[in-house]
């Protein structure tokens, strides 16, 4: 089959864009993945994706394509083709956080407005570390992003006609000037927020009612439901606006601008809710805890997300829409492993949700645009999700390369893999890639037990070293070992030792101090719980300039009810 070979053109030649993003979803949740890595049958399985599998056959599937640790990095990365850490998003933040922006107050010299004052887990172990932060909001040029304005997709596309429906969290829950209008987007129906009920979720969505009231503005910009288009169940909602947005571009006159349509579904992030005839039929089923997969709900509401993909495609087919709309599948990071009850199980891969083990950040990543992509094909290359930027300007017929220029985007574009799926080409040329989550986080390392320490990792071309900044180095080779079962580290003290430098090279050259962790002036290591003591590895291995930061650096934690643990 012939591959696009995108280049700048006419409305008329422009492909629609429609990028389905799922949230929490494990790569092995989705049973042509589940197939690919364990080898049983779709029969076999508790869960139910046939309009996913039908994706994945009728399209170009990545099996080693990664996401962020957490969803608001993720998206950030995405939009803009740039690593998170370096945009500052090292974590997902709930609408709680205490920013500088919503709490009225000028940040300290380099922080910025949207950068949270402090995002503390309740952790009742000793930590040796103290968080770095993160930022809450994605820069759109506003007076507080003091010059920094990211360009997303959609304003990277000014061809294209952009719409958001769903998941946005990247607005600083509701600050006015973040929000998707802000980035390009016309705005159907979304919510700023990590979560959202499945129920009743209308009251939430238009609440204008400041969370923080010294918040400079006079009413949260939360969300909007657009018309009620009568789905008590919020998948469903999501999917009668995108559904509804789609026929109407199809009945447009033919000159009318082709269109990107960014559909970001809550499933399966918690709560976990989902009809209850759904339910109760999965609760019935008979391969009920295959692979660890026993929650009903959580099977209920992945059906329900697989039932939009599939309303989609059809009505792509109905319409007439679908010779010419690529469409693209993504998950924003891998399974939850830490709810109760579990909601899903990523095994055969280690860990979860918040871990850069591969089931925390490997994701599926599908793409289908018929008759121009190929079908049925895998491709095992390694990918990221800030190629995503470059890869759907290509697609969408927009020049990716000034992009690249110094300082621009990480990401490059996929297409030349689509013609050359082993890359023995070369024409991707990333092998290397980066993750920092700079936070002592409660979802437990599943090598100790314990609440996880902040974490940095590469992985350059097959090997994967995890920096954990407690004071451990686990190295694997991912080619070899996807499953992350043989640690290599005391096997290959070299190759350890490298990785580690230019991990940390590219951590102090890309991202800013405050996002890194700090020394716990409280923390005694008489009564470190773990099996080993803590060790400060930059100055082990990097030496006395470059070792862990004292707190007394950081004015944000000398700032007003600013705990130190």
């Amino acid at each position: 089959m012939g591959v696009v070979t995108p280049s700048p053109s006419t409305a008329a030649e422009k492909p629609n864009v429609i990028f389905i993003l799922a949230d929490d979803l494990g790569i092995v949740d989705v049973n042509a993945y589940a197939a690919r890595f364990t080898g049983a049958a779709p029969a076999q399985m508790f869960y139910e994706t046939p309009r996913l599998d039908r994706l994945v056959r009728e399209g170009t599937a990545f099996s080693q394509a990664y996401a962020c640790q957490l969803c608001s990095p993720t998206r950030s990365s995405l939009l803009t083709g740039k690593n998170a850490a370096r945009l500052g998003f090292t974590t997902a933040v709930g609408g709680n956080v205490r920013t500088f922006y919503n709490q009225g107050w000028r940040p300290p010299p380099g922080y910025l407005a949207q950068d949270a004052v402090e995002w503390i887990d309740k952790i009742t172990i000793p930590q040796a570390l103290l968080n770095g932060t993160t930022i809450d909001a994605l820069p759109s040029g506003q007076p507080a992003d003091e010059g920094r304005n990211e360009t997303t997709i959609a304003e990277a596309m000014p061809g294209h006609h952009s719409a958001f429906i769903g998941k946005w969290h990247l607005g600083g829950h509701g600050s006015k000037g973040w929000q998707p209008r802000d980035q390009g987007f016309e705005e159907l129906s979304y919510f700023d927020e990590g979560g959202s009920p499945y129920f009743k979720w209308r009251d939430a969505w238009n609440a204008r009612k400041l969370a923080h009231p010294k918040m400079p503005q006079a009413e949260r910009l939360q969300g909007r439901t657009g018309p009620n288009r009568g789905q008590d169940y919020l998948t469903d909602e999501l999917t009668a606006h995108a559904v509804e947005f789609l026929r109407g571009r199809a009945a447009a006159p033919a000159a009318t601008r082709p269109f990107f349509l960014y559909l970001c579904h809550f499933a399966v992030h918690t709560p976990f809710q989902a009809p209850a005839e759904e339910v109760a039929r999965f609760e019935k089923k008979p391969t009920r805890g295959w692979n660890g997969h026993d929650n009903a709900t959580y099977a209920a509401m992945l059906k329900r997300l697989d039932d939009s993909i599939g309303r989609i495609l059809d009505t792509l087919a109905d319409t007439g829409l679908e010779r010419n709309t690529l469409v693209v599948f993504m998950s924003d990071n891998g399974g939850v492993m830490y709810t109760s009850p579990l909601a899903t199980n990523n095994a055969p891969f280690r860990g979860g949700k918040a871990l850069h083990f591969e089931g925390g950040i490997r994701v599926p990543l599908v793409f289908r645009w018929p008759g121009r992509l190929p079908a049925g094909r895998w491709c095992e290359v390694p990918v990221d999700c800030n190629d995503l930027f470059p890869t759907l300007l290509e697609l969408g017929g927009y020049d990716p390369r000034p992009h690249y220029a110094s300082g621009g985007i990480d990401g490059r574009s996929l297409v030349p893999l689509f013609a050359d799926l082993g890359n023995a080409r070369k024409g991707y040329p990333r092998d290397t890639f980066y993750w920092h989550y700079p936070l002592n986080v409660i979802v437990k390392d599943p090598d100790d037990g314990q609440p996880s320490a902040p974490h940095s990792t590469i992985r350059v071309g097959d090997w994967k070293l995890i920096f954990d900044w407690s004071g451990v180095l686990k190295l694997f080779n991912v080619a070899a070992d996807p499953f992350e079962q043989r640690e290599l580290s005391a096997a290959e003290p070299e190759r350890t030792q490298r990785l580690f430098r230019q991990l940390n090279d590219w951590l102090d050259a890309n991202v800013a101090t405050k996002y890194l962790p700090a020394l716990n002036p409280n923390y005694d290591p008489a009564k470190e719980v773990r099996a080993r003591p803590f060790v400060d590895l930059r100055r082990k291995y990097l030496g006395e300039t470059r070792a862990i930061r004292a707190a007394s650096t950081d004015p944000r934690f000398a700032l007003p009810g600013v705990s130190l643990p």
